[in-house]
């Protein structure tokens, strides 16, 4: 898939929407898992813990992984697609955008509403860029990128992944804790429901042969 790839036919109106629609709603529900103050998304925990040290804004260290990982597609030979550069910057940007706009809150009856929010929200997100169907994210891409070199599942190969990374970011002070924990168990389910809901219908297949699994279809295989 090349970052041109897609941008024809019908539905593509609707598509880029989607598309954009989502990776904002993913960086808002981001920051919401940060105001919660209860744990982050795996990657979110990497993110945060650079952010912490470095001084830079969660963000803005989020846009810098992001294009750092999309380094890592070259020699495993990954193609990125429109959506996978929008991902790069389109998350960080809402997400500080979110940041500076929503308070901290404290006590649990603000903080695990926002938290509940949080991860509904980024399975709307998710649902909504998969199914446009411009390429996965740089960090999903890297998955199914390994998954192929290896011949691993993909189910190991994100596990090794989401592991390393939030080992990584906790112990760069990023926040793990039960919002980390029921975000990885809802997750999967959320973004597969959502998916279905958002799904853009595809062009007739050119055979009546049984067509492999998309990587955006991987992804959610967990």
């Amino acid at each position: 898939m090349s970052i041109a790839s897609g941008l024809h036919g019908r539905h593509l109106t609707r598509r880029l929407v989607q598309l954009y629609v989502g990776l904002t709603l993913y960086g808002v529900s981001s920051a919401l898992l940060v105001r919660s103050g209860l744990g982050l998304e795996p990657w979110g925990v990497l993110h945060q813990g650079l952010a912490e040290k470095s001084g830079l804004t969660i963000g803005v260290v989020s846009i810098i992984v992001g294009a750092a990982v999309l380094l890592l597609w070259i020699p495993i030979r990954q193609r990125p697609g429109l959506g996978t550069v929008s991902n790069v910057f389109a998350i960080g940007i809402a997400m500080d955008g979110t940041l500076a706009l929503v308070p901290d809150v404290h006590g649990l009856a603000g903080r695990i509403p926002l938290l509940a929010a949080g991860i509904v929200l980024n399975g709307v997100a998710t649902g909504l860029y998969i199914a446009a169907r411009f390429g996965p994210g740089p960090r999903d891409g890297l998955m199914t990128g390994l998954h192929r070199l290896t011949g691993r599942s993909i189910r190991l190969v994100r596990t090794a992944i989401e592991v390393a990374v939030v080992a990584t970011g906790f112990l760069l002070g990023g926040s793990v804790g039960i919002g980390t924990v029921l975000y990885a168990l809802a997750i999967g389910p959320l973004a597969q429901f959502f998916l279905r809901r958002f799904a853009v219908p595809e062009p007739a297949p050119v055979s009546t042969a049984v067509s492999p699994r998309t990587p955006e279809q991987a992804i959610l295989r967990r």
